[in-house]
């Protein structure tokens, strides 16, 4: 029964900036790290971003400089603040969490994502 809800997805001209969201619910008991990936038309998932409980970061390449993950812990709750967009980052983005439920089964789970157009 657990849950992880993207949002904040929509079309934008390039350079611009956008905010995206996931929240977890459910029967949490506790997250240790979260991330962001991203899956463009034809191409297979890739990895945006990831942090951890600590919020110990890690970036690829293409977003450093540009996109930054943050999380709000109390809220269950994981941000990806994107700067400078580029039509090359249009894709569909993913929720990913690695969480223990509160019958004490930790697993990985994935939202089911929110689309990002970026026009040229």
């Amino acid at each position: 029964q657990v849950q992880l809800v993207e949002s904040g997805g929509c079309l934008v001209q390039a350079g611009g900036s956008l905010r995206l969201s996931c929240t977890a619910s459910g029967s949490i008991f506790s997250i240790n790290a979260m991330g962001w990936y991203r899956q463009a038309p034809g191409k297979q998932r890739e990895l945006v971003a990831t942090i951890t409980y600590g919020v110990i970061t890690n970036y690829a390449d293409y977003t450093v400089g540009r996109f930054t993950i943050s999380r709000d812990n109390a809220k269950n709750t994981m941000y990806l603040q994107m700067n400078s967009l580029k039509p090359e980052d249009t894709a569909v983005y993913y929720c990913n969490a690695h969480l223990t439920t509160r019958a004490l089964v930790s697993q990985r789970y994935w939202g089911q994502g929110t689309k990002v157009t970026v026009s040229s």
